[in-house]
């Protein structure tokens, strides 16, 4: 499994770490450890509709931060649960640049085992570097 769960962060947060060889493995598997504190089997949720999105900060940590805020942003306001299906990253002006496309459906309650609602990620504690081995985030999410 790229991710796991640190335990004793705080009551009210969950806490992961995530790992990939590459940037886009990160990426993707902090995605999941977000999913799967929402949906007890990732597995369960159907690739049914497609969502891109395009975003950019000037820097790696901040452009994670903003790419797991989607994920949520869409489950809030479209009561959407995503995978990802690809990320690509891209120089900017700005900084770095990432190019996702996410599928996934509607929550549907009969068919997913909901565990817990993420509210935010949050930026206490929130990192992300390159490590001998690849990519390393450890992310805390206010649930």
């Amino acid at each position: 499994m790229p991710y796991r769960y640190i335990d004793d962060i705080a009551t009210a947060d969950v806490a992961f770490n995530a790992r990939g060889n590459s940037r886009e493995e990160l990426f993707s598997a902090a995605a999941d450890a977000l999913t799967n504190v929402m949906v007890a089997d990732l597995a369960t949720i159907q690739r049914r509709e497609t969502v891109t999105v395009d975003l950019e900060e000037t820097d790696l940590d901040l452009l994670l931060f903003s790419f797991l805020q989607e994920l949520i942003f869409f489950k809030d306001a479209r009561q959407l649960l995503l995978r990802v299906e690809s990320v690509a990253f891209e120089p900017s002006e700005g900084g770095i640049a990432v190019k996702a496309t996410f599928s996934g459906e509607r929550i549907a309650p009969e068919r997913h085992s909901l565990l817990v609602d993420v509210k935010a990620v949050t930026l206490h504690r929130f990192r992300v570097g390159q490590t001998p081995d690849g990519w390393e985030a450890e992310v805390i999410l206010d649930i």
